[in-house]
């Protein structure tokens, strides 16, 4: 309230300034012609004024702050998948028993077009992502995760990730299964209610991570092809990948 009242002044006190320079100016020329000529000359600039500043001008810097935000988020997206997700993908993907069919559409090369890509994100909307109850890999997540918990809490106090709305609810995905996981002792030990809760969170990380890193690998082909280059290698849908530049 108090900052509308100063604006308001502030308006008042400028239109009163205007004003008395016109009466001025007409005292010491009395020229009603020359003032109102360029008055309305002025005013009909002002159109043209906001059109440049309002549409253009404001539209090339609102671009300018989404691409500088997009790029500080793909960096806190690529520390997430080289610090946990590009490992938690590969073992939530070992405990899918249909994973064969979804791995052979997600052998990313560097020859791939932006309509491969495209192909891949159907392929991924449409896949029935599932998890195995009994899956034995349970115990090496639990660690993985455990570890990682104080970074992936520093992820979602990062401002710029609230921007970006799938990733944030990956994170807040991620989060809540490790805190189920912690919460257990023993993994090994679960009742099969308990196990079939457990696998529905790693089923929901499974379509949101899966998802995550077809993007994140397109847009690594498209920015960065020597971070590129090290994904395809370490790529979590290959059973044949390797770091090692064969």
């Amino acid at each position: 309230m108090k900052k509308s009242l100063w604006q308001i002044w502030l308006g008042v006190l400028l239109i009163v300034l205007s004003v008395a320079f016109y009466l001025i100016h007409y005292t010491i020329f009395r020229d009603a012609h020359h003032i109102f000529l360029y008055l309305i000359g002025d005013i009909a600039f002002v159109f043209i004024e906001v059109l440049m500043v309002t549409l253009i001008i404001h539209e090339v810097l609102n671009l300018r702050e989404k691409r500088a935000l997009i790029e500080k988020l793909n960096m806190v997206i690529g520390t997430f998948f080289s610090e946990v997700g590009t490992r938690l993908l590969r073992e939530l993907a070992a405990c899918d028993p249909d994973g064969e069919k979804i791995r052979r559409e997600l052998i990313v090369t560097g020859r791939w077009t932006r309509e491969q890509f495209e192909k891949a994100n159907r392929a991924v909307r449409n896949h029935e992502f599932k998890i195995d109850a009994q899956c034995e890999d349970l115990p090496a997540m639990r660690e993985t995760l455990i570890l990682q918990r104080g970074f992936l809490l520093s992820l979602l106090e990062n401002q710029n990730v609230l921007e970006h709305e799938t990733f944030t609810g990956l994170l807040m995905s991620v989060f809540h299964l490790t805190e189920e996981l912690a919460a257990r002792s023993d993994v090994r030990q679960l009742t099969e209610a308990d196990r079939s809760h457990i696998a529905g969170d790693m089923k929901r990380i499974y379509g949101l991570l899966t998802a995550e890193w077809l993007d994140y690998m397109k847009y690594l082909q498209e920015h960065y092809p020597y971070l590129f280059s090290f994904a395809m290698r370490t790529n979590p849908f290959d059973p044949a990948a390797t770091p090692e530049i064969r």
